[in-house]
């Protein structure tokens, strides 16, 4: 797999949540960390995506939200 986005974070599926139009996937990071993604139901089916399966979050840079106290 080839892709030009830099921002890739690989971990293993910790937990998928099918709703009737999308998916919640949360994968497990090194560190003890967490990220949610939320894909299309179908998109989910199509990627057959199990629990424990290595998995790649990417990240587009323009669409992330960073946050203060």
């Amino acid at each position: 797999m080839k892709l030009s986005a830099r921002n890739q974070l690989p971990g293993l599926v910790k937990k998928i949540s099918l709703g009737p139009i999308s998916a919640e996937v949360t994968l497990s990071l090194p560190g003890n960390l967490e990220i949610v993604s939320v894909i299309t139901r179908s998109a989910a089916e199509r990627l057959n995506l199990q629990e424990s399966q290595p998995a790649i979050a990417v990240v587009k840079a323009s669409s992330v939200i960073l946050a203060v106290e």
